[in-house]
């Protein structure tokens, strides 16, 4: 009898276009936390609202920049674990929730961030962007604890607060992606968070299919053509096995 991984590697082999969907749980195994996760959640202990929204960084970026400067520490040395080097073995374009560069780090040439990323700072009054070494060496040597710009203002992480709208060049190309994919695998998140959520619902009304590859339950489970809920990086490394049984290797 065929497997769950057979079938999903049929799947994939015979799908004119694939694209991956990704969020905090592909990065789990790399040691950085995902958000809700009850004790070890990154909202589990704190209300996002009052360290993560744009106004907070406004109002306080005393107070913005010490929750950030414990998650720029969290992110320090990680590195790419097995779901990312498989997505950038099938050499398919990836969407991703993360902010974590994880994804281009492993390999993925077409890397869509869709809540940007913290490679990079930026002033938003004269629009000086600092890479994260300049950033973080600017937020250890602030009296304030608040890394600025050379004119002296707050910088701000490249990635999108709440309270702030998503990069528009890159919610049109995820969408334009999600819409024209044969077969979109959504790997490591809840399909909870609109607008990301609305990308498979893009891929199935175009008469696309959707393979979800999370522990977690999702609404698309229903509507999913495969459904595998183990760890994300042997579930995907079994997919690639067998791939190979049909002779397909990366680089698609």
């Amino acid at each position: 009898m065929s497997s769950a991984y057979d079938r999903l590697a049929g799947l994939i082999r015979s799908a004119g276009s694939v694209v991956a969907l990704t969020g905090a749980g592909v990065s789990v195994p790399s040691g950085i936390p995902d958000f809700r996760s009850p004790g070890t959640g990154l909202w589990a202990n704190v209300d996002p609202m009052e360290v993560a929204h744009i106004s907070v960084w406004r109002r306080e970026p005393e107070r913005f920049w010490g929750f950030y400067g414990q998650r720029f520490a969290m992110l320090e040395g990680k590195q790419p674990n097995g779901a990312h080097l498989a997505l950038a073995e099938l050499g398919i374009p990836v969407i991703t929730q993360n902010i974590d560069g994880l994804h281009a780090a492993a390999g993925s040439r077409d890397v869509i961030e869709i809540h940007g990323s913290v490679a990079s700072a930026s002033c938003l009054l004269d629009g000086r962007r600092y890479p994260l070494p300049e950033t973080r060496a600017r937020l250890e040597a602030a009296d304030d604890d608040v890394p600025r710009c050379d004119c002296g203002a707050p910088l701000k992480p490249d990635v999108t607060l709440f309270g702030e709208m998503l990069d528009e060049a890159a919610m049109t190309r995820a969408s334009a992606l999600a819409a024209g994919a044969a077969l979109m695998l959504c790997v490591g998140s809840s399909l909870e968070v609109y607008p990301a959520a609305g990308l498979p619902e893009l891929t199935l009304q175009a008469g696309g299919r959707i393979a979800v590859i999370t522990k977690s339950s999702t609404p698309f489970d229903g509507v999913a053509v495969a459904r595998l809920d183990g760890d994300v990086e042997e579930e995907l490394r079994a997919v690639l096995a067998a791939l190979a049984n049909f002779g397909i290797g990366g680089g698609g």
